[in-house]
C-alpha cells in the first residue's frame, strides 16, 4: 500500500509537470514566448512545484488516506505564464492553450495504458502493473477533472472562448465564484465524478482500476 502511494505521488507531480509544459509549447508554438523567456518549458519539477500545492497537500491528503483507507488525493503546479496579447490566433490561442494540457495528459494515460490492455506479460510484474496503472488513473484524473467549466481550471478557459456574449454575466459570475464553486466540488461532489474516471480507465485498459 505504502509503495502504491509513492509511486502516486511522483507520478502525480510528473504528470501536472508535463500538463504545464504542455500549456508553454502549445503557447510558444502560437507566438507567446513568455514561457520560454521564464525557464519554464523544462521538464525538471523544481521549476515548476508549488510548496503547498505540489508537495504539502498531496502528502497530507495520501497520509489521511494511509490512515482511514480512503479519500482524494490531487495537487497543483505552479501556472505556466503566457500572454495571450502574443497570440497569432486571437480568437482561439486561448482555448488550444487550455487543451494543451489535458490532452497532454490524455496521451499519457493512452502511452500507458494501451500496452497494459494488449501486452500481457506486463502483468507479471507487480512492480510494472501497479506503475502503469497510476500512470494511466493519474492522468485520467488530471485531463477530466482540468476539463471542468470552472475557473481556475482549464475548462473554463475554453468555455469562456466559445461563450457567446449574452452570457456575459455568467462569465463574470464563474470567474468571481469559480475558486468556491471548486471547493464545493471537491468536497461533496467528487465521489461521483470518480466513477467518470473509473468508466476511462477501463475503456482504455480494459478492466477497472484496482492496485
Amino acid at each position: 500500500m505504502i509503495f502504491s502511494f509513492i509511486f502516486f505521488f511522483i507520478v502525480l507531480i510528473l504528470s501536472v509537470v508535463l500538463h504545464e509544459v504542455s500549456h508553454g509549447m502549445m503557447a510558444l508554438h502560437l507566438g507567446d514566448t513568455t514561457a520560454k523567456d521564464a525557464g519554464r518549458l523544462t521538464l525538471n519539477p523544481l521549476k515548476h512545484l508549488d510548496l503547498v500545492g505540489s508537495v504539502f497537500l498531496p502528502l497530507i491528503l495520501i497520509i489521511f488516506a494511509l490512515i482511514t483507507g480512503e479519500g482524494i488525493i490531487f495537487g497543483w503546479a505552479k501556472p505556466v505564464p503566457i500572454n495571450p496579447r502574443n497570440f497569432r490566433d486571437k480568437k482561439y490561442g486561448e482555448a488550444k492553450v487550455a487543451l494543451a494540457g489535458p490532452l497532454s495528459n490524455i496521451g499519457l494515460a493512452l502511452a500507458f495504458g494501451l500496452p497494459l490492455r494488449f501486452i500481457p506479460f506486463l502483468h507479471n510484474s507487480y512492480q510494472i502493473y501497479t506503475l502503469f496503472s497510476i500512470i494511466v488513473y493519474v492522468n485520467l484524473l488530471l485531463a477530466l477533472f482540468n476539463l471542468l467549466p470552472i475557473p481556475p481550471l482549464d475548462g473554463a478557459h475554453i468555455l469562456f472562448t466559445f461563450l457567446p456574449r449574452r452570457f456575459l454575466r455568467f462569465k463574470v459570475f464563474l470567474l468571481q465564484f469559480g475558486f468556491f464553486i471548486l471547493l464545493f466540488f471537491i468536497f461533496f461532489c467528487f465521489k461521483w465524478f470518480l466513477p467518470i474516471i473509473g468508466w476511462f480507465y477501463k475503456l482504455i485498459v480494459g478492466y477497472s482500476f484496482v492496485i
